[in-house]
């Protein structure tokens, strides 16, 4: 019931509240600045997965452990990162930009690679993953209620100016509860893996965010922008990550070992997210009212 109902739910839900306030000008921004919306993307597509990828390999993760982690490393940014960026000074219409469009995108991407991976790490240990089957059960429980809020959005403003703040606020919790779930469900593997797996997850997020920031500093972007592809590097859809796992692990009770990698690293994430939006705050110059960013 949990993976069947519950978990496709919940990731519904919070595909919806990003879908609100979202408009399709936020898909077609990314003519205005093509370099930071380039350089976000090649990140999020190439680099995040790489460094998963190696972080896997390099520390020796269990075969379950580590295809749980690039299962997370192919997730696209999501709600949070657009929150992050917005704490932290950055460029929010970048942010959304990034995280509506590589949404898409991994429609496609994600059920291939995530095949690939669970083959290479798990071996004839893996479960059977049906790329086409995920790949529209990707696109129900998030290109399909990202375009129900966008329509809300459009159809009824005022009452998504309203539901907005009380939308963020419940995906907020409940993301808390599926960590929660996620942890408690694998409590045993959580023990034995803490020592391997906190590490390789600590060292992810810091490769990422300073990875972000070097490669959007190296590509002249201005500092928003940087704040922005660095946060856009370094957090991942951790909804999309759990679910996703209890879907290739084919279980309909409690979450399986796939799921803890992200459950982790949801938590080993803002530790060292909020010193760095903290950080980015201390240099960003406010916004000049009316501007855009």
């Amino acid at each position: 019931m949990l993976v069947d109902i519950i978990l496709p739910a919940v990731l519904t839900v919070i595909m919806f509240s990003l879908g609100l306030g979202l408009r399709l000008s936020d898909f077609t921004r990314v003519a205005a600045r093509p370099r930071a919306f380039g350089l976000g993307a090649v990140n999020q597509m190439m680099l995040v997965p790489l460094v998963g990828f190696t972080m896997a390999t390099l520390f020796g993760l269990p075969p379950e452990l580590a295809a749980g982690t690039m299962i997370l490393a192919l997730c696209p940014g999501g709600v949070m990162s657009n929150m992050a960026a917005r704490m932290a000074g950055g460029s929010v219409p970048l942010s959304v930009s990034l995280t509506a469009v590589i949404s898409l995108v991994s429609i496609v991407t994600l059920p291939i690679l995530t095949a690939w991976s669970v083959h290479h790490f798990m071996g004839t240990d893996a479960p059977p993953v049906d790329v086409a089957a995920l790949g529209v059960t990707m696109f129900l429980l998030t290109a399909v209620p990202v375009a129900l809020g966008m329509a809300l959005t459009a159809l009824a403003p005022d009452l998504t100016a309203r539901i907005a703040p009380w939308m963020s606020r419940i995906t907020g919790l409940l993301f808390v509860i599926l960590i929660l779930l996620a942890l408690a469900a694998n409590w045993a593997l959580f023990v034995d893996n803490i020592g391997t797996l906190g590490p390789a997850l600590i060292t992810m997020t810091t490769l990422l965010l300073g990875l972000g920031f070097i490669s959007g500093t190296a590509a002249g972007l201005e500092g928003r922008e940087i704040t922005t592809v660095a946060i856009e590097s370094g957090i991942q859809n951790g909804t999309l990550g759990i679910a996703v796992g209890g879907i290739v692990a084919g279980v309909s009770t409690g979450l399986p070992a796939l799921t803890l990698p992200t459950a982790i690293y949801s938590v080993t994430a803002w530790a060292l997210v909020l010193p760095f939006i903290a950080w980015r705050r201390s240099v960003t110059p406010p916004v000049a009212k009316g501007a855009a960013g």
